[in-house]
Order: C-alpha cells, then sequence, then structure tokens
C-alpha cells in the first residue's frame, strides 16, 4: 500500500532537500527523472557542483566529489542508483523498483547495465578531454568502447518495456541521451532496436523531455 513521501528537508533549505549536480550530468538526469516521475521535484532543490573545482563544498559533502549526491533530513545519499531508490521507497516503494521477487533483481541488474554503458562513455569522454594527445591510449580506448557495444547490444536484444517508467528504463534513456550529446559512440545506425525504444520511452514519458539537458 502506497504511503505519502515524507518531507526531503536539508538543513537550511527552508523544508527542501539540496541535490548537487548538474543539469548535464547523465546521473544527476536520473535522479531529476526519477524526482519528476514520483512528484518530488518540488521538494528538491538543486544546486550546480563542479567536481574540479577544489573550493567547491561538495568534497565535505561527498568525500569522493561525484555528482549526483542528495542531502536530506534522513543524510547524504549518493551515488544515483541510492538515490533513485531512496526517493521511490520516499514515494511509498514499487514504482520504479520492485519491492521484492526477482523481478527486483532483474530492474536493478538491468539498469546496472545501462549505467555501465554510461560509465564507459563517460571514460571515453574524459580519455579525450582531459588527456594530452601523447598520452591518449587506443587500447584503453578500445575497451570502453567494448563495453559500450556489448551493453547496447545487450539491451537491444532484451531491452525495458517502453511504456512503463521504472530505474531499468530510466537509465537507459539517459545512457542513451548521453551517447547522443558527447558520442563517444555513433549508437542510432547500429541499434535501430534502441532507437525505436528510445523514441517510444520519450513519447510515453514527461520526464524526459522535461529533464533534457539545456540547448
Amino acid at each position: 500500500m502506497a504511503t505519502t513521501p515524507q518531507a526531503l528537508s536539508g538543513p537550511g533549505t527552508g523544508g527542501r532537500a539540496v541535490l548537487r549536480s548538474t543539469l548535464t550530468s547523465p546521473y544527476g538526469r536520473k535522479v531529476r527523472m526519477a524526482a519528476s516521475v514520483l512528484g518530488l521535484t518540488p521538494r528538491i532543490e538543486v544546486i550546480a557542483a563542479d567536481t574540479r573545482d577544489l573550493s567547491d563544498d561538495l568534497r565535505r559533502q561527498n568525500p569522493l566529489g561525484k555528482i549526483p549526491c542528495l542531502m536530506t533530513d534522513d543524510g547524504t545519499l549518493f551515488d544515483s542508483r541510492v538515490i533513485v531508490e531512496y526517493l521511490d521507497t520516499l514515494a511509498g516503494g514499487d514504482r520504479l523498483i520492485p519491492r521484492e521477487g526477482v523481478a527486483r533483481f532483474r530492474c536493478l541488474t538491468h539498469a546496472c547495465l545501462s549505467d555501465g554503458v554510461t560509465d564507459a562513455a563517460l571514460l571515453m569522454v574524459y580519455e579525450d578531454r582531459f588527456r594530452a594527445p601523447a598520452q591518449k591510449s587506443d587500447e584503453w580506448l578500445t575497451h570502453q568502447r567494448g563495453k559500450v557495444e556489448r551493453g547496447l547490444t545487450a539491451l537491444a536484444a532484451a531491452p525495458p518495456d517502453p511504456r512503463r517508467t521504472d530505474a531499468a528504463s530510466i537509465s537507459l534513456a539517459c545512457a542513451l541521451g548521453y551517447l547522443d550529446w558527447r558520442m563517444p559512440v555513433a549508437w542510432r545506425d547500429r541499434w535501430p532496436a534502441l532507437v525505436a525504444w528510445h523514441d517510444a520511452f520519450a513519447a510515453a514519458e514527461p520526464a524526459h523531455a522535461e529533464t533534457e539537458r539545456p540547448q
């Protein structure tokens, strides 16, 4: 039975939790999309974080200095998978993640697979962005590209239901959105089943458009 969500409140925020993230982070987008689907967006204030700025207090909020990071009266939470499950629990549970049984672990595994695609794509982008040309490793890039390609192949063979918004579909939508933006791997021509899935999910879930990165 669903319960009324608790107040998301962080110290000094006027009854609102604080999400440290950016509007371009695929992991932050996962949290923002989950919050939108669950009706919790009005209770969360997004405050930009700069993971490379040594003066940003993000490092005190999350010792790893990573985003997203959610500060609530229940404590400070990270990473995105933990935050999404926390929000789902506040909303009564069993909405984004099945409460129990094999379905729960299947959903979480599919979400982790999509997150792994994002992780590998991000590492490819960072290799290109933060290393001098002479320092770049083609072997490393090939290694990460293989993860993206194998992950997309597996996801294309058994995608989540695009008409149901859960942790698995949110993670996949954010992974594909990141690939569209940064383009470490050209995916649309090679995995048309995922293009069709992405279009169907975007049409069915308003939070997809609501959480797209600023143009």
